[in-house]
């Protein structure tokens, strides 16, 4: 299963719940990140970097550019930016990358992010993140960029949920019966580049439309099945030179000419 989803690049968006927790799966996918040898940042926002490197391993660890929010997420300390321009400026950062190489960048979780964070300052990030020819402008020089988000969708409501679930490649929902986990992927093609269609008149010869001028004469036009009151009264009336003809009828010896019982040459 790791290997399918990291096979893909854009966003993964990792569902998880408080009774089943999604944080093992998104280090799992980093490690596996790791070991592949790409580039892995991690943006820390619930726990801190020791609790979170923990399991890794020294060489998986080694490779982790982790960025920490969780330590001083107001700036108490007078190191750096607060709020929200910190957790922006360390976007906007992997944002900037110029090299080629294959990178990872995690986010635990989301959902911090979503607390403090515009829905559409973040969206409109994570969008420039997972599409960085959109960023960069030569797609030709980029690589393949996967973003990893874990989120917590108990704390959310429909518009953020909906507004993420858009921007996802990939969503992947963790829930179990009885004790026993399950995962839930759903996996969305990319979408295909608009095609511009040739026009199929553009090279015929003939005309599809009638002018102004050929429009009224086809209406004045009379065809030779419209029987009008104006031929009608012209079939009737005969005028003057025309000839007129006549029909002569000589009855024969078996015609019935008795008005009274025409139906008498039956036998009845």
């Amino acid at each position: 299963m790791l290997e399918s989803l990291l096979a893909l690049g854009g966003l993964v968006l990792l569902r998880d719940s408080v009774e089943w927790e999604g944080r093992s799966l998104l280090k799992a996918l980093i490690k596996k990140s790791a070991l592949c040898g790409e580039q892995v940042h991690v943006l820390g926002c619930e726990v801190s970097e020791e609790e979170f490197r923990e399991g890794l391993g020294s060489d998986i660890n080694s490779q982790l550019v982790y960025h920490d929010l969780f330590r001083d997420p107001l700036n108490w300390s007078k190191t750096g930016e607060a709020l929200p321009d910190r957790p922006l400026g360390a976007l906007r950062a992997m944002c900037k990358r110029t090299d080629t190489s294959p990178i990872t960048i995690a986010f635990d979780s989301l959902s911090w992010l979503l607390l403090h964070l515009p829905c559409t300052t973040l969206c409109q990030t994570l969008h420039a993140l997972s599409h960085p020819d959109s960023c960069l402008g030569d797609s030709s020089s980029v690589q393949r960029v996967r973003v990893l988000g874990l989120l917590h969708e108990e704390l959310h409501g429909p518009g953020p949920m909906g507004a993420l679930s858009s921007l996802a490649q990939t969503e992947v929902t963790l829930s179990g019966k009885m004790g026993q986990a399950s995962v839930h992927i759903l996996y969305r093609r990319p979408q295909q580049r608009p095609t511009f269609q040739v026009d199929p008149t553009t090279h015929l010869t003939f005309n599809l439309h009638l002018s102004k001028k050929e429009r009224e004469a086809r209406d004045s036009l009379t065809l030779p099945f419209q029987f009008s009151s104006e031929k009608q009264q012209a079939l009737l009336r005969s005028g003057p030179g025309q000839t007129t003809s006549h029909i002569f009828y000589e009855p024969d010896v078996y015609d019935d000419l008795d008005q009274e019982d025409p139906d008498d040459d039956l036998d009845i």
